[in-house]
């Protein structure tokens, strides 16, 4: 194993609290163990000074501070041997902002772990004098994630942590949680009412740790749409415009929103704040109509925003807002293609209406293109509206599916990054949305490998992420394999002779999801993949993912003999799409074979398709349900989990209606005997 000393210097004099810190979600690989403590010794207890011991590596990491390092920059070197004997070399990191520092450390473990492959034929002597020089430049003054936390799952704080703890390694150094009535508010008892709502100790809580690693949290609501999970209470009927939309220029609007402003962001130390605004479809078009008459839709919106920034400022707060609504109500055109209409400018819209307050940043959300010219064009569009900044937030692909696409989450954002970096659209602000529309069934920790490649491409200038950097990056920050987990998006891609069906959008399919939920005996589906051998596309797929899984006693798969095999401990969490996997590769075609023997009358081949094909996936979906519950209540907080469990039993019960009908019908025995069949599993 590699041994090493890493010294960090850096300028804010202030020691660096990675108490815990690692790069697995919940348990550490074997013989690995982090302790900290005060490097006594070296600094004559000095206060800016902190030593991290990782057991068995021995790698540590002192912490101080020097002032001439350029802001978002640092630099990683050997500096040579540290200790009597000259065993073990020691690294030096210098760095300016505490986050540039775990950037620093998560690319030492990096190297670390490649000079521990760089090992000879033996695989008995580790190489303990690795040289190198890493140096970065962040391109981004703010890199930030945004993890959804309102569409059915609520990250439990344990796991907000373990979120946390990555995005240090990699780099981010903002995180939104976003919430649109999973916060508690007092006095208002329907905010996270069955929900899960985060707490204020919660919060508070998140905000501690975020801080002890360079991270600001920033609240991140709704306070126009989006409202609909607190309107459909009869309690907010007088505050409804729409059932999704609030009521805008109502006098107790505007004391209901403070009231929601003062609650999420007290906790928290940031003086900034996401208010949302987005996709608020009908504004003005409902009560508000009927109480104030028909009125222009920019001019309702631009009011409103004035209304709640002024809330903000009271507050000392500064606000943003997703821009969509700006471009949508200007085309008067609801659809997503009026915000990413090239032409389409709200320019002249706001010209005739007051316009923007100044003081709002103004995000740019766009996860679907893949042109970097595309999203360049639209972001001097927004300088036009007089933001002189905008933020750009690109996506990983983890809504309406059961796990993250990162194919084309890697494809749309590299053509978003590049045109934030370029001299055209030159943004000070990235951020990286992680959504979970539609039951949120996504496990979001696999979209780890996305996070990731966002952090590496926001600090360097080039325009391509080296494959090979990617491996070794996800390798030794994140612990997984990076192609077993591309492997793993493969349960939404059509085989490769999938030409045979029309592309008719060049985004992403989620056709698992779709063929894991249809109807067993109606197959509605089928007909569209006919030509298709689904069968053995999602065998193979089963099989490699659940191999990467469950190899190695449950603790990833290993390459190589021996005590030096490389580990990838998180692979465990391909056990998901594994079982996804194998559950398809039974369903699909099922109806077709049923039918051949079926039309021919042929009740004993019938039955056999029933016994060794129906049965073995009601086993398979059964594994799955469990797991998914399992993991589920590991990820999230219990609340939701409902929602994707009365599906799962919508399933359950048509499979066994599917099989006991048929059985009955193989045999021909009366109907009489489903009232006396038993469950299968």
């Amino acid at each position: 194993m590699l041994e090493g000393k890493i010294i960090v210097e850096g300028r804010d004099r202030k020691p660096l609290d990675i108490e815990n810190l690692w790069f697995s979600e919940h348990d550490l690989p074997p013989n690995h163990r982090i302790i900290h403590t005060y490097d006594d010794e070296v600094t004559g207890r000095r206060p800016d000074r902190l030593t991290i011991y990782v057991d068995r590596e021995n790698i540590f990491m002192s912490a101080y501070c020097i002032v001439d390092v350029p802001s978002g920059s640092y630099e990683a070197r050997t500096v040579g041997n540290a200790l009597a004997g000259g065993t073990w070399p020691r690294v030096l990191i210098r760095y300016s902002r505490a986050i540039d520092a775990f950037r620093a450390l998560g690319q030492v473990l990096t190297a670390a772990r490649a000079a521990e492959l760089a090992l000879d034929g033996s695989g008995d002597r580790p190489l303990r004098t690795p040289d190198f020089v890493i140096s970065e430049k962040a391109q981004f003054e703010t890199l930030a994630l945004m993890i959804d936390c309102s569409r059915n799952g609520v990250l439990g704080t344990k796991n907000v942590y373990a979120m946390l703890r990555n995005m240090a390694l990699m780099g981010f150094n903002m995180l939104q949680l976003y919430t649109e009535d999973t916060y508690k508010v007092a006095g208002e008892p329907f905010f996270g009412y069955l929900r899960g709502g985060y707490t204020q100790d919660e919060l508070r809580a998140i905000d501690d740790y975020a801080f002890t690693l360079g991270i600001e949290v920033v609240a991140c609501i709704q306070t126009l749409g989006h409202l609909g999970q607190i309107l459909q209470w009869p309690r907010y009927a007088g505050l409804r415009d729409t059932n999704e939309v609030i009521l805008s220029r109502l006098p107790e609007t505007y004391v209901f929103l403070e009231k929601l402003i003062a609650a999420v962001s007290a906790p928290l130390r940031s003086k900034r704040i996401h208010i949302g605004m987005d996709e608020a479809y009908g504004v003005g078009e409902g009560r508000f109509r009927s109480m104030f008459g028909a009125q222009e839709g920019t001019a309702i919106f631009v009011e409103h925003l004035a209304r709640v920034h002024e809330i903000c400022t009271k507050r000392g707060l500064r606000p943003m807002i997703w821009s969509d609504m700006l471009f949508c109500l200007a085309a008067k055109n609801n659809a997503l293609y009026a915000y990413y209409d090239q032409s389409n400018n709200p320019a002249d819209a706001l010209s005739k209406v007051e316009g923007i307050p100044p003081g709002i940043d103004l995000v740019f959300w766009d996860y679907y293109h893949t042109a970097p010219e595309i999203y360049a064009r639209k972001i001097q569009q927004h300088r036009d509206l007089g933001c002189d900044s905008p933020w750009m937030a690109g996506g990983a692909w983890t809504w309406s599916r059961l796990w993250c696409y990162l194919p084309f989450s890697f494809e749309s954002n590299r053509a978003s990054l590049t045109a934030a970096k370029s001299p055209m659209g030159r943004v000070g602000s990235f951020m990286l949305t992680i959504w979970g529309d539609e039951g949120n069934e996504c496990d979001f920790f696999s979209a780890l490998p996305v996070m990731l490649y966002a952090a590496n491409h926001a600090y360097t200038d080039r325009t391509e992420i080296d494959a090979v950097f990617m491996e070794n990056t996800f390798a030794a920050i994140c612990g997984g394999s990076l192609g077993d987990w591309m492997n793993a998006s493969r349960i939404d891609e059509i085989p490769p002779d999938g030409d045979v069906m029309e592309a008719r959008s060049q985004l992403p399919s989620n056709m698992s999801k779709w063929l894991l939920w249809e109807d067993p005996m109606l197959s509605f589906m089928s007909p569209q993949y006919a030509a298709l051998d689904l069968e053995e596309h999602y065998t193979q797929i089963a099989d490699r993912l659940l191999e990467c899984a469950l190899s190695s006693t449950n603790s990833g798969r290993t390459v190589g003999p021996g005590p030096n095999a490389v580990r990838y401990p998180l692979n465990r969490l391909l056990r998901m799409p594994g079982l996804v996997a194998r559950v398809l590769s039974l369903k699909c075609h099922l109806r077709d074979k049923l039918v051949v023997p079926y039309r021919a009358g042929d009740r004993a081949a019938l039955l056999q398709v029933v016994e060794t094909r129906l049965r073995p996936l009601i086993e398979a979906q059964r594994e799955l349900w469990l797991y998914h519950r399992s993991r589920w209540h590991r990820i999230y907080k219990p609340f939701g989990w409902e929602t994707l469990e009365l599906r799962y039993g919508g399933l359950t019960a048509r499979l066994q209606t599917m099989y006991d009908r048929l059985v009955a019908y193989s045999l021909q025995q009366p109907a009489s005997t489903l009232r006396r069949s038993r469950a299968i599993g």
